[in-house]
């Protein structure tokens, strides 16, 4: 059993908000920890050059009063980075590429990394196959992340996406020992969210947290959508989830805004 009140407050941050000026913004509105996401592999290489520069930039975050806490491994574009891919030159690549992601956040000290285990669309005859190619891929890159002091955490997705389902979340860890979870509380369509998170347990270690409308993934500010808070939080205390209370919404939202939401939703106020 763990308390809500103990999760520290984090967000998902762009390339575009590694600044001064957004770092000190967050600081003040009490956001101690963030996640880097870029879906796109792009600006990992080519904006931050992130192999090399990701010390510097974990110390850019810490002179300003923030942790970077993750990293979200790209996932985009799918052609390129799949997971699942039948064609095994893109799996390789996706080995090659995450794992040298992954040796920039363990020479930095960033612990915890974010990956999804498949693209899509997905006929569900192709079902069964993409989830074996999924399970080798994770498990190559879930060795590189052990190699180099980092918890890969494998993302719950929505519509045709692999781990849809708690059910084919848990062939993952079962099959991946020192695998993780993230728990996106707007991308569960096909199973309850308070299912999911029970059914999955402890190994639940960091979260994303945004509302939805149950139709697809929204990313809108908690309390604007249908989730029932209450229950989702008291699972996670439930099950002893004693990580982050990590936001990633869509853009329009202050740093205030989302503070004032977290202390809501805790209890803070």
């Amino acid at each position: 059993m763990s308390h809500r009140c103990d999760w520290p407050l984090a967000l998902s941050v762009s390339p575009k908000e590694m600044n001064a000026a957004a770092l000190d913004a967050m600081a003040a509105a009490g956001i101690c920890q963030i996640e880097l996401s870029s879906g796109d592999i792009a600006p990992y290489y080519d904006e931050l050059d992130f192999p090399r520069r990701a010390g510097k930039i974990v110390s850019l975050a810490r002179e300003h009063g923030v942790t970077v806490s993750s990293l979200h491994l790209p996932f985009a574009p799918f052609s390129a980075l799949d997971p699942a891919s039948p064609k095994p030159a893109v799996r390789r690549y996706a080995v090659e590429k995450q794992s040298e992601l992954l040796r920039a956040c363990g020479d930095a000290g960033i612990p915890l990394a974010v990956i999804h285990p498949s693209g899509e669309p997905y006929l569900p005859r192709w079902r069964e196959n993409r989830m074996a190619c999924a399970i080798e891929t994770i498990g190559k890159i879930s060795e590189a992340a052990t190699a180099c002091g980092v918890t890969l955490c494998l993302e719950n997705l929505p519509r045709t996406c692999l781990c849809r389902t708690s059910d084919e979340m848990l062939r993952f860890l079962r099959a991946i020992p020192d695998l993780r979870v993230v728990f996106d509380t707007n991308h569960s369509l096909k199973e309850d969210n308070v299912h999911y998170i029970r059914a999955v347990g402890e190994k639940i270690v960091t979260l994303h947290v945004s509302d939805y409308d149950f139709i697809d993934e929204r990313h809108k500010l908690p309390g604007e959508g249908k989730n029932d808070w209450e229950a989702i939080l008291s699972a996670l205390e439930e099950v002893g989830y004693a990580g982050r209370f990590l936001y990633e919404l869509r853009s329009g939202y202050t740093y205030e805004q989302i503070a004032e939401n977290y202390r809501y939703l805790t209890g803070r106020e």
